[in-house]
């Protein structure tokens, strides 16, 4: 029987290419899309699972806010002394180990000079809490003495070329020797953060910018990344009941009154380590983490792709159901049950979908490459080949079949044999109508995803376009290495080239995240109040504000020719409104204290976009802190240069850094470039938008194409009379076109409305975003019309040209 069925299924298929082709063509096409996401789904879900004990794992996090309880930080990392004052204050707690970032380090190894981003402190027990596999070396004592240090084989090569990297020691920073205790596997890709150089954390109590008893002491530095290890199943609730005990008990500040409660300034919280890269969104993270409404959107589209191509098996396989009403009449005369005419339809799908799902494993493994390369991803074609979702493909023909094969395969075998073998079959009302539904539901889909594809594009274009408060073209940003004696020296020098405008210091520079706040106070009545809101500052010297070309609003900038500017202020325009100033002027002048410092405001600047367009413009005031030769307060330097030579500029850049600083490497990045990156996720994330859309409306198409070529094969002795009654070709595909675009419209009725909600929800996301315009939504609609109209064209147009003579001669 089964036999049977295979063989007729087999012969059909072949007797109806034009029919079969665009199923299996738009299978395809539908599974390659998703089983393409489904590798991405898998990537993106399956983040810190190679963590042996990652069930248990939790990170510490703080959020802080103001006296009035409205939050104005929140960081994944915490200050140094919680992880060993929660170990002793809560013995459930296993283990504890702290992840510091170093930021940008520089490595000699005799005549190599090398910049590292990739170098973390890491506690001694690192190993414990990530399961990675070490090469060379004992993982459980490797980090335990200060000034140690653990790579990865790419660094030991990149160090030492074919040297044995064991016990040898490189100069970190131009001021310690590190010596290498062990060799540590690569981090996969699907983890959270991706070191190359593992400092020992030992070391930090020797260093004078830490030291062992401010890393027992030290509350307001949250920088250090804090996990703990929990007994397996243990409900971490119980702790975090008690955090804001905890912190109470032991966060103290010099020149608090005794009553002094940190919980009503800060709160401490617990993340599932598994839950980090999808669901942590914080103002600090290791690296960029995914989002779970990414994983959602394209989930959910794949699933849409695919029921587009199911439909079109529905609605071809009803369609054709005329040319097969003998056969089936046939086989109940001779005793074929229903449920048997039944099973030998499903057979027909199944086998379909079968064939068309190795041809989507054999393209995704083709196109895989080609992804990763077009979105940044590292997607590998091995995570279809774990054992769960090996057997989910495999139980997909069965169930993909049977959703679209199932609906024709009842319809036809509902057929009545007399009636069928006497030529007298009339397809039903019903029939027509669902096969209408199912034409609307997907355009409906196409046209959502025109739309969204237009808002994300309009949305970047118009993060790209607007004006940021500066100007960011043609800024260079390094990092400063200077004192202040140097950086003098080094200005005057580069600034003698025509090609180099200006050059400025800043702790911060923008498309950064703005994370330092010391509490502001303000004069009021001969006294200093506390003000119920958060500034966040960086230090700037008197040239940052000319190299961004930023306006003032009132006052003037920092000046050197005014000594006491170390002392005094300047804000921007929204530190001045949540300070209680009405206008820019009168913020001049006024008395404020920040982080316990005295000054005047001698200036408030325009806003600026210091952060990325998803953010609100943040309070923000900036300090000249006074500089020695061996205390910089500036980590960034910004230079500007001539736009029309930027290679020349550049050359004079290196040689004076050379000049001046031999034991530094000149690297660089254009600022325009930082601000790009922000938006790299919603780029990507349009051009698969473009690309899925496309694929979605081809889908569609190709049914539409299919089912109009079969509707207007069953009309051609209409046709014949129409023109031989005097119809023009226009009249006539105006009338084979009709019932199908009034399909188109109703689905554009639909979607709009659906896609107007969705997209304004996404848009949700950015504190700057456009208004989505109505002839958006129209332009959707006309170009799902013009599309259906063109794909049904080719063959009215065809079949309006045809000889009447012919078609009314044939039987």
């Amino acid at each position: 029987m089964i036999k049977n069925y295979l063989r007729s299924a087999l012969r059909n298929i072949t007797r109806h290419k034009f029919i079969s082709f665009i199923n299996i063509f738009g299978l395809t096409v539908g599974l390659t899309c998703c089983l393409l996401i489904v590798v991405y789904v898998i990537n993106e879900t399956s983040y810190d699972k190679f963590n042996a004990n990652a069930d248990d794992i939790y990170r510490v996090t703080r959020s802080f806010n103001t006296a009035d309880g409205i939050d104005n930080l929140y960081l994944g990392a915490v200050a140094p002394p919680v992880g060993p004052l929660l170990k002793n204050e809560f013995p459930d707690i296993k283990k504890f180990t702290r992840i510091l970032p170093n930021g940008s380090a520089v490595i000699r190894y005799k005549d190599k000079l090398f910049n590292e981003d990739g170098s973390y402190f890491a506690d001694e027990n690192f190993f414990d809490f990530f399961s990675i596999k070490t090469i060379h070396g004992d993982p459980k004592s490797a980090l335990a003495e200060p000034f140690s240090v653990m790579l990865t084989p790419e660094m030991a090569r990149k160090y030492f070329g074919n040297e044995d990297p064991m016990n040898k020691e490189f100069r970190f920073n131009n001021q310690y020797n590190f010596k290498v205790t062990g060799i540590f596997e690569p981090f996969p890709a699907n983890a959270q953060l991706h070191p190359q150089l593992l400092l020992s954390f030992a070391t930090l109590n020797d260093n004078t910018v830490y030291g062992k008893k401010g890393l027992e002491t030290n509350w307001g530095n949250n920088a250090f990344f804090t996990y703990l290890l929990f007994p397996k199943g243990y409900n971490v609730n119980t702790v975090a009941a008690q955090f804001p005990a905890f912190l109470d008990k032991y966060v103290h500040f010099t020149g608090q009154p005794a009553n002094y409660r940190e919980s009503k300034f800060s709160k401490l919280h617990f993340q599932k380590l598994l839950d980090i890269h999808l669901n942590s969104h914080l103002d600090d993270e290791l690296e960029q983490n995914g989002d779970i409404k990414r994983v959602y959107i394209f989930s959910a589209i794949a699933l849409f792709i695919l029921l587009i191509a199911c439909i079109n098996y529905m609605n071809l396989s009803t369609a054709r159901s005329t040319l097969r009403a003998k056969e089936i009449g046939i086989r109940k005369v001779i005793g074929a049950q229903q449920k048997e005419i039944i099973t030998q339809f499903l057979s027909e799908s199944v086998l379909i979908t079968a064939f068309s799902l190795v041809l989507a494993l054999v393209i995704t493994w083709l196109v895989m490459p080609l992804v990763n390369q077009f979105s940044g991803l590292q997607l590998n074609f091995n995570n279809l080949l774990q054992p769960q979702i090996v057997l989910s493909i495999v139980a997909m023909p069965f169930v993909i079949g049977i959703i679209s094969g199932i609906y024709p395969a009842i319809f036809m075998s509902s057929f009545k044999p007399i009636k069928v073998l006497k030529g007298i079959l009339k397809v039903g009302s019903g029939n027509i109508s669902f096969r209408k539904v199912l034409v609307v539901l997907q355009f409906s889909i196409s046209i959502i995803l025109i739309v969204a594809t237009t808002i994300v594009f309009q949305q970047l274009r118009y993060m790209q376009q607007k004006s940021l408060g500066f100007n960011k073209d043609h800024l260079i940003t390094m990092g400063n290495p200077f004192n202040a004696t140097q950086f003098d020296v080094f200005k005057n020098e580069i600034l003698k080239n025509g090609n180099i405008k200006d050059a400025g210091r800043s702790s911060r520079i923008p498309s950064g995240r703005l994370l330092d706040d010391q509490g502001i106070q303000v004069m009021q009545g001969g006294v200093l109040q506390p003000v119920k809101a958060a500034v966040k500052y960086i230090n700037t010297d008197c040239s940052f504000i000319p190299t961004y070309g930023m306006k003032m609003a009132a006052g003037r900038n920092f000046s050197k020719d005014f000594a006491t500017d170390t002392n005094n202020y300047v804000i921007n325009v929204a530190a001045s409104k949540v300070l209680g100033w009405k206008t820019p002027e009168s913020a001049i002048g006024k008395e404020i204290s920040y982080g316990g410092v005295k000054g005047k405001v001698i200036g408030v600047v325009n806003d600026f976009h210091f952060e990325s367009l998803h953010q609100n413009i943040i309070p923000l005031l900036m300090t000249m802190p006074s500089l020695s030769n061996n205390n910089n307060n500036y980590g960034r330097l910004s230079i500007k240069i001539d736009g029309s030579h930027v290679q020349q500029a550049i050359n004079t850049l290196e040689q004076t850094w050379k000049k001046y600083q031999p034991e530094s490497p000149f690297q660089y990045t254009f600022l325009d470039e930082k601000f790009q990156k922000l938006y790299d996720s919603e780029q990507q994330q349009g051009s698969l938008f473009t690309i899925f859309s496309f694929i979605a409306i081809f889908i569609a198409c190709l049914g539409l194409f299919g089912l109009s070529a079969f509707t207007i094969s069953q009309r051609v002795k209409e046709i014949g009379v129409r023109k031989v009654l005097g119809a023009s070709i226009p009249q006539i595909v105006t009338e084979l076109s009709k019932d199908f675009l009034k399909l188109v419209l109703i689905a554009s009725v639909i979607a709009l409305p659906i896609a107007w909600y969705s997209m304004s929800k996404w848009l949700l996301d950015f504190a700057f975003r456009i208004s989505i315009q109505w002839w958006v939504l129209v332009m959707a609609g006309v170009i799902a019309v013009v599309i259906a109209f063109l794909t049904i064209s080719f063959q009215s147009i065809k079949a309006a040209s045809a000889n009447p003579v012919k078609s009314l001669r044939s039987e």
